[in-house]
C-alpha cells in the first residue's frame, strides 16, 4: 500500500442523482454469494452487501479529453448506505497511476464530507505464483477506505500526466468499478466470560474447530492466559510433534519453503476439524544457519497469549470465503502492515470495519478469505484474520512474494503521518511474542525466507529479514507508514521480554 499520491487540480463533475444501483462485483470464490448481498453465518446480525458502480468519463469536452489524460468517476448521487469504499479494475497486474478522491454524504445528513485521498496502491495481496493468484479471480484494488454510514458518494480518478496510454487510448486501467460495502450489523454480544455463538453451518463449525484446544467450538473470544498455561498452545500449532532441545537439527534443514498441507504453493484443506500432518516432521525452523533464528520451540520462549476476537465475535460471513484453509510449513516472521483505510472509526466500530474489509478483499477483489492473519484496533484489541486457526501457520495474502511462512498482522488504520497508539503498539508486541515463540522465533532474531516475486526481490532470492519486520523490507511500499514503521524497534525488544529473553 504505496500510497503515494499526486497532486492535481480536479474539476468537479455536475452533480446527479441517479436511481439505486446495487449488483454483485463480478465472479465470487466457490461457496460466496453471487448476489450484491449475502447475510452473514453470526445470529442476531445483519446481512452485509456490495453494491458496485462501473466509472464513467467525467467533464470537458471529446476534444479535451482527446489531447488530454481523461477524468473518470462516478457523479454525486444516492446510494444504499454502505460504510466503506474501494475501487478494483480488471486486471490484478495493471497500476492505477494517478489520484483518486472521494466525498461522501452521512446517513441522516444533508451535508457533504470534504474530498478524501483513496490509497491507489494496495500492496497486500495474494503471491504470484499461489493458486489464490492463478484462480482467475483476482482483480487490481485499491486500498480500502473506511468513511462511515454513508448513503450518497462522489468519485474523480485523474491519471498521473507521465501516465502512457494504452494502444486503446486509456491512461486508466480497464473495467474500474467503484465498490461500496456495507459490513452488516454486528453480531449480538454476550455475557458468559467465554461468550459462545452456536456454529449453524459446516463453514463456521470448521473455522470455530480450527481454534481448538484453545477455545469451545463457537466461542468468540479466545482468552488470555499465561506464560505457564501458553506453552500447550504449541500443541495446537498443528505442525506434528513438539521438537526438545535434543532433537535441533545441526544445519539447516529445510531445503524449500513448500507446504506441508497439499500441494508446494498452499493449498491445505482442512475444512473440518481434523488436522492431516506428518506426524514426524515436527516443526521447521528455517534457515538455522542463523545464529539469532531462535530456539526449538520447546516452550522455554512461550509467551503469555493474548486475548484474541475471533472470527464469529467480529462476525464474519463465512459462506463468503473458501471453503478450504491454506497453510504452510511454518512462522519465521511477521509483517506489519496498517490497513491505510483511515483512522475515523471508533472501537466499537473496529469489527464493522473488519468485516467491511473481509468482504472487500474476497467479494470486491477475488481473494480467497481476508489477507491478514491478525488485524489489531486503535485500542489494543487483536482479532483473528484468515481462517484455519490463530496458533497454526495458516498461508495469508499480506505481502507479496512473502507470503510463505509467515504471518502478517495488520493495525487498523493510516500512520504516513498520524503516530498509532500505544495501545495498538503494546498489542502488536505482545501477539508477535506469543505466536512467534510457538515456532521458537526470537522477536529480535533474523530470517530467511525465499522471495515469491515482487518489485524488492526476484522470484527465489533467499531474503534475510528481521523476524518482526515492515511491509516495506519486502516490497517497495510506504506500508505500515513511517510513525508506525519508526515503533518496531520497540516492538521487537518488548515481543523479546514477553518471551523471557
Amino acid at each position: 500500500m504505496r500510497g503515494i499520491l499526486v497532486s492535481s487540480t480536479v474539476t468537479c463533475a455536475a452533480a446527479l442523482t441517479l436511481p439505486f444501483l446495487a449488483t454483485s462485483s463480478g465472479a465470487t470464490p466457490s461457496g460466496a454469494s453471487s448476489g450484491a448481498t449475502s447475510s452473514t453465518g453470526a445470529p442476531n446480525s445483519a446481512p452485509g452487501s456490495t453494491q458496485s458502480l462501473p466509472l464513467i468519463r467525467l467533464g470537458g469536452s471529446d476534444r479535451a479529453r482527446t489531447n488530454g489524460p481523461a477524468e473518470q468517476g462516478v457523479p454525486q448521487r444516492e446510494v444504499k448506505p454502505f460504510s466503506l469504499i474501494g475501487i478494483v479494475w480488471d486486471d490484478a497486474a495493471a497500476e492505477l497511476r494517478g489520484r483518486a478522491q472521494v466525498r461522501t454524504r452521512a446517513v441522516g445528513s444533508r451535508d457533504w464530507s470534504g474530498w478524501q485521498d483513496v490509497q491507489t496502491h494496495d500492496d497486500d495481496r495474494p503471491d504470484l505464483d499461489s493458486r489464490e493468484a492463478r484462480n482467475g479471480r483476482l482483480r487490481g484494488s485499491t486500498a480500502p477506505l473506511w468513511v462511515g454510514a454513508s448513503d450518497a458518494i462522489q468519485l474523480r480518478v485523474h491519471p498521473d500526466a507521465a501516465t502512457e496510454r494504452t494502444p486503446e487510448g486509456r491512461a486508466l486501467p480497464a473495467g474500474m468499478r467503484l465498490e461500496l460495502v456495507d459490513p452488516g450489523a454486528a453480531p449480538a454480544r454476550h455475557s458468559r466470560r467465554i461468550p459462545v455463538v452456536p456454529p449453524g453451518t459446516d463453514e463456521e463449525r470448521a473455522s470455530s474447530a480450527a481454534n481448538a484446544p484453545l477455545a469451545p467450538l463457537g466461542a468468540t473470544e479466545i482468552p488470555a492466559v499465561g506464560r505457564n498455561a501458553a506453552r500447550s498452545d504449541i500443541a495446537a500449532t498443528g505442525t506434528g510433534r513438539v521438537k526438545m532441545p535434543s532433537d535441533e537439527p545441526e544445519g539447516d534443514t529445510d531445503n524449500d519453503d513448500s507446504s506441508d498441507w497439499g500441494d508446494n504453493d498452499d493449498e491445505g484443506d482442512l475444512s473440518g476439524p481434523r488436522v492431516s500432518v506428518d506426524p514426524d516432521d515436527g516443526y521447521d525452523q528455517g534457515d538455522t544457519s542463523d545464529s539469532d533464528q531462535g530456539a526449538a520451540p520447546d516452550g522455554r520462549f512461550t509467551a503469555s497469549r493474548p486475548r484474541i476476537v475471533t472470527r464469529a465475535g467480529w462476525g464474519a460471513d463465512e459462506s463468503l470465503r473458501e471453503r478450504a484453509f491454506a497453510y504452510t510449513k511454518t512462522v519465521k516472521a511477521a509483517f506489519v502492515h496498517h490497513t491505510a483505510s483511515g483512522n475515523n472509526y471508533s472501537c466499537s466500530e473496529s469489527a464493522s470495519v473488519i468485516r467491511g474489509i473481509y468482504r472487500y478483499h474476497v467479494v470486491s477483489s477475488g481473494w480467497r478469505d481476508i489477507g491478514y492473519n491478525f488485524l489489531v484496533d486503535k485500542c489494543g484489541t487483536v482479532y483473528e484474520g484468515r481462517a484455519g486457526g490463530v496458533a497454526k501457520p495458516v498461508m495469508g495474502a499480506h505481502t507479496l512474494g512473502f507470503n510463505t511462512n509467515s504471518m502478517g498482522i495488520a493495525v487498523l488504520g493510516t500512520f504516513a503521518s498520524s503516530s498509532p497508539p500505544n495501545a495498538a503498539v503494546n498489542a502488536l508486541s505482545s501477539l508477535s511474542a506469543w505466536k512467534l515463540g510457538l515456532f521458537g522465533v526470537n522477536p529480535r532474531g533474523t530470517a530467511t525466507l525465499v522471495s515469491g516475486g515482487g518489485n524488492l526481490f526476484k522470484k527465489g532470492t533467499s531474503v534475510k529479514l528481521k523476524a518482526i519486520s515492515g511491509h516495506r523490507d519486502g516490497y517497495a511500499t510506504e506500508c505500515p507508514g513511517d510513525r508506525l514503521y519508526s515503533r518496531l524497534g520497540t516492538t521487537r525488544s518488548a515481543a523479546a521480554r514477553l518471551q523471557g529473553r
